[in-house]
């Protein structure tokens, strides 16, 4: 067997029902151990978000900042051609089940910054670093600690695949067809754009995130509204088809091949965990360096960022696809929402063109700041300067390469990162549903 064929059959069970299912699993037992309270307290947590956006205590950037940062990361290519692959291939069921992924993956990443900022440190250089690596090290017996090691291995070459390298090429193709665009001057222009960010550290890589995010995000929004409002009479029955579809599956029509619910609900929840990483502990890491003296309120400000991507990013595209009927085209990827814009109003390719770039650029400058946490705790702090040199020079290369290949190692690469950081969720659970109850005891709330 060749390497391909190698990485493919671990890919294939990495990613298989055994990964979707302990995710699942383990958002639906962190929900039910807290009782519902992250669903429950959504208001209450963009009260928070709001209501303190300077943030108290260590730390290195504000709460607003840490959570826009860890959605630089999140809100990327997924959203607008993750989604339709989901749908392509699931069926309109698909988006249901990515729904539901969200509800319970809001607990697993309360759970994560929870954790994240309990069990911080600070650097040589006085940053705060946290993640999957320190709460499994600082908060597990010693012979957990290989986890520590291996999550942080995994995490600083996971974001040279499917969040550099896979996300340049992708704006490369987005140009190059709209505009014609060679793909080196695209990878060029990228690398400078990603250099001017990353190599400012953690504070500009969230001053930049802080206010590209919510733009981007609202941008992105309103272009989808637009269309929802303008075909309001389409809504209820696109409803109707998703949630039907879910359950018993998606005829063959025109192009489109038809699906089976099992497909809805094996392509709804890998694109779901694929956008929002609830559980491959990404995001808390950038949660860590929140000034904040508070464990609980940084996981409610956290847990909006799986609200926030899927349920109300995700939501849009799924809905617009949908609405439009464009599945019958049989074509899949950004070219599918692409389709389903520009039918919806004159111009409209170029929402998805523009977001695509956006989503792409905020995705490469979120990740460079997971990938060198993880380098430091592997090596230091002499890693941070060599770590984000090599992630401006990977930027062109993957505007040039064949990346089905990088595709598949990145892809495999997340799953190892998600599987010690899931064993330390559940080992760590009984912990934080305490300190949850201690919290809500305290200010004679109940959760």
């Amino acid at each position: 067997m060749d390497i391909e064929g190698i990485i493919r059959t671990v890919n294939g069970w990495a990613w298989g029902p055994v990964m979707l299912v302990l995710l699942l699993g383990t958002g639906l037992w962190l929900t039910l151990g807290l009782r519902g309270m992250t669903v429950r307290n959504i208001p209450r947590a963009f009260r928070l978000l709001f209501g303190g956006r300077t943030g108290e205590g260590g730390g290195d950037i504000s709460p607003f900042s840490a959570l826009m940062t860890s959605l630089s990361a999140t809100i990327g290519t997924g959203n607008i051609a993750g989604v339709a692959t989901a749908l392509a291939l699931g069926g309109p069921g698909a988006l249901f089940w990515m729904w539901m992924t969200a509800l319970v993956g809001m607990a697993t990443k309360y759970a994560e910054a929870v954790l994240a900022v309990r069990f911080r440190e600070q650097d040589a250089r006085g940053n705060y670093s946290g993640g999957p690596m320190y709460y499994i090290r600082n908060g597990l017996h010693r012979r957990w600690h290989w986890l520590a090691w291996a999550f942080a291995l995994f995490g600083s070459l996971a974001g040279f695949g499917i969040a550099n390298t896979v996300q340049s090429n992708a704006v490369s193709q987005v140009l190059g067809d709209a505009m014609a665009v060679p793909p080196l001057v695209t990878g060029l222009v990228l690398a400078v754009l990603v250099a001017a960010v990353v190599l400012g550290g953690v504070r500009r890589i969230a001053s930049v995130a802080s206010w590209l995010v919510p733009f981007m995000a609202v941008a992105y929004l309103l272009m989808g509204l637009v269309v929802i409002v303008s075909h309001l009479q389409a809504v209820p029955a696109a409803v109707i088809t998703i949630v039907e579809s879910a359950f018993t599956g998606s005829a063959a029509v025109g192009g489109f091949a038809g699906a089976t619910v099992w497909a809805a609900l094996r392509f709804g929840v890998a694109r779901g965990i694929f956008s929002n990483e609830a559980g491959l502990g990404s995001a808390p890491i950038a949660h860590a360096a929140a000034r904040t003296n508070q464990p609980i309120h940084q996981g409610m400000i956290a847990m909006l960022g799986t609200f926030i991507d899927t349920l109300v990013v995700c939501s849009i595209t799924g809905l617009v696809i949908v609405i439009m009927d464009v599945l019958p085209s049989g074509i899949s990827g950004a070219s599918l929402t692409s389709m389903a814009f520009g039918q919806a109003f004159p111009g409209g390719e170029y929402v998805v063109t523009i977001g695509q770039c956006l989503f792409a650029f905020t995705t490469m400058i979120g990740w460079s700041f997971y990938g060198e946490r993880c380098v430091v705790f592997l090596f230091g702090v002499r890693g941070s300067l060599p770590f984000r040199l090599l992630w401006v020079l990977a930027i062109p290369v993957g505007t040039l390469i064949e990346l089905e290949l990088v595709w598949l190692i990145a892809d495999t690469l997340n799953a190892f990162m998600a599987i010690p950081n899931l064993v330390a969720l559940l080992l760590l659970s009984p912990l934080v549903f305490r300190m949850t109850r201690e919290y809500f005891a305290a200010g004679e709330r109940s959760p």
